[in-house]
């Protein structure tokens, strides 16, 4: 089978981690056909490292968007990030004659091994089922490397590889709270797999903060009433997540998100395909 990806990257402020995902990026054994990265909005010397970076490789593009979002955002405006990139690299592959069979994702802030898209293609030659494979990403806490526990069907949206027939049979990105989510929704209910693969190996460079993780819980909760998620679900997520993972009040960041997001009755996807996945999604995990 052919082993040829496209790889898409949204960048905001990464001065600090964006060489070590080009050199990790330029060190596989299997590189893509092009990578685009979008610049959104930094304020920082990220443009000079694309810019280098590009100079030196030939198949890296960028496309520099005009952010008035300040910090980064990991809601709707990344969504929109997303659906503008791989609109932009789907279109340049059209272009300039580009085949590709997997389109990738990968965050600004990661560290890759040398085979890790070789190790991803191999799953999918092993799996002509398989439609989305991501890794189980490590983080840094100290002087450790964590390996969090995952659902071996929950890929993490942070380094992603899509068949691209999954990608195009789910209609692409959609414009949500958490476009990865979705896309493994509309893979599964379309017959594709999604699987998350522990021995394939990615870090996120990124310290979070205490105050990052109450916004991640906040957005989690936010994220859950946007995707219209049954409250039964959202209420066992915020015990697993105030009794059993660290820091606990992670837990009551989430059930806020939610609670809020109910109070203000915010808008949640327009997708009623998706709004009735994600009501049901509590039973199989009952």
């Amino acid at each position: 089978m052919n082993k040829r990806y496209v790889l898409v990257t949204a960048a905001k402020n990464e001065g600090e981690n964006l060489p070590k995902l080009v050199q990790a990026v330029a060190e596989q054994t299997i590189k893509p056909v092009l990578w685009v990265i979008a610049d959104d909005g930094s304020m920082d010397n990220t443009p000079e490292i694309i810019k280098e970076a590009k100079e030196k490789y030939g198949w890296i593009q960028s496309i520099r968007l005009n952010s008035e979002v300040e910090s980064r955002d990991i809601g709707l405006h990344l969504s929109r990030v997303m659906m503008k990139v791989t609109k932009f690299a789907i279109g340049y592959c059209g272009r300039n004659e580009i085949k590709y069979d997997y389109i990738g994702n990968v965050d600004g802030d990661m560290i890759l091994e040398k085979s890790f898209f070789e190790k991803m293609i191999n799953e999918f030659e092993k799996d002509p089922k398989l439609g989305i494979a991501g890794s189980g990403t490590q983080y840094i806490r100290g002087d450790e490397i964590i390996q969090p526990e995952g659902n071996e069907e929950e890929p993490s949206g942070g380094d992603m590889l899509i068949r691209r027939e999954c990608f195009e049979d789910c209609g692409g990105i959609q414009l949500s709270c958490c476009w990865d989510s979705v896309l493994k929704a509309k893979a599964r209910l379309r017959g594709w797999k999604t699987r998350r693969f522990e021995y394939v190996k990615a870090i996120e460079t990124r310290i979070p903060g205490s105050e990052n993780y109450w916004k991640r819980g906040m957005h989690g909760g936010e994220s859950a009433y946007h995707l219209n998620m049954h409250p039964l679900h959202v209420t066992i997520k915020s015990m697993k997540l105030l009794f059993f993972e660290k820091p606990h009040y992670k837990g009551l960041a989430y059930m806020l998100g939610y609670i809020i997001s109910s109070i203000k009755r915010k808008e949640k996807i327009a997708d009623e395909e998706i709004q009735k996945y994600f009501w049901n999604k509590w039973k199989k995990y009952l």
